[in-house]
């Protein structure tokens, strides 16, 4: 293998009903991820992995624990192979704390707490400022950073960039009117196609504000380790430092700030990386680095077939 290895974790919009069940078969280690996961909520969250329905699978309060959960089975069925450990890691916004996790910055059991309880703030603070979300494709950063000062400007509604996801993909986050003003106005300067998004909370914006003090305490309350593997920052776009301290501010941080997903990737290239492992459901994560950077290799694990398949890549 040449080049370092990266080890990556996807957030909210990869899951889907049945995700986990072939690793919960194949792999008991992969299958005490899911009993712990159980023991620990006041849910079956295994089933609602494996049998939905898929519209409380898809509610950010039960969203964000159950992609955890797959994506850290694939990465435990992944240790009980065999698999390569890697240089660095990163997660797409809610998938920075399964980074953690694998980094041994934070237990299992304490991220599990942590995200549920950052999907249940997030949805409150949608409840308390409604917002939307929107794709806009083929259109450049500061382009849309422009139109979205204008569309703010013209509507007294906040609308930022809320994820830098590829060249030629970025989300909009914001009110409501200010997202479709923002979209209108894209698509009248060039945009390809602007996709207004399933949500009603606009996620890495300033309307999440309200859920950060809350998600603080949340934060303080729960111990941290040093990583023993860097972390990228969805923040920053460069290594977290190890501090507990730096490590919650961070999360805190991160609800309201955008997630600099292509920025992080360039610097994980410019560090040596070459191979990019993408754990969890689906293959988001691998479909953006593969926009980024065409000359990287991507494999990912969400299943039995796809773990030998990229163990094989990796030998």
């Amino acid at each position: 293998m040449n080049g370092r290895l990266a080890f990556v974790f996807p957030g909210q919009g990869s899951q889907y009903v049945g995700m986990g069940r072939a690793l919960y078969e194949a792999f008991p280690e992969a299958r005490e991820v899911f009993e712990e996961a159980d023991a620990r909520l006041d849910y079956a969250l295994s089933r609602l992995c494996f049998e939905g329905p898929e519209s409380q699978l898809n509610d950010t309060f039960y969203t964000q624990p159950a992609i955890l959960t797959v994506s850290i089975a694939a990465w435990q069925a992944w240790r009980a192979r065999g698999g390569p450990s890697p240089t660095l890691v990163a997660g797409h916004s809610l998938g920075e704390f399964t980074a953690l996790v694998a980094a041994g910055a934070l237990s299992f059991p304490d991220a599990l707490h942590l995200v549920q309880e950052r999907g249940r703030l997030m949805k409150w603070a949608g409840e308390l400022q409604p917002g939307a979300m929107a794709a806009v494709l083929g259109m450049g950063r500061a382009a849309l950073e422009e139109i979205c000062a204008e569309a703010s400007q013209e509507t007294g509604e906040v609308v930022v960039i809320a994820n830098d996801n590829c060249p030629g993909q970025l989300v909009i986050s914001g009110g409501k009117t200010a997202v479709a003003h923002a979209g209108e106005r894209a698509r009248n300067r060039g945009a390809k196609r602007v996709i207004p998004l399933a949500v009603s909370i606009a996620a890495h914006s300033p309307l999440m504000t309200p859920a950060v003090e809350p998600f603080r305490a949340s934060l303080e309350a729960t111990p941290f380790q040093r990583p023993g593997i860097p972390v990228i920052s969805n923040v920053q776009a460069r290594p977290l430092q190890s501090d507990a301290e730096d490590l919650r501010a961070e999360l805190a941080q991160q609800l309201t700030a955008p997630v600099r997903w292509t920025e992080s990737i360039q610097w994980m290239l410019e560090n040596g990386v070459r191979t990019f492992v993408e754990f969890g459901p689906r293959d988001v994560l691998s479909g953006l680095i593969r926009r980024i950077a065409p000359e990287a290799r991507t494999v990912r694990v969400e299943d039995p077939e796809t773990l030998e398949q990229a163990l094989r890549a990796l030998d």
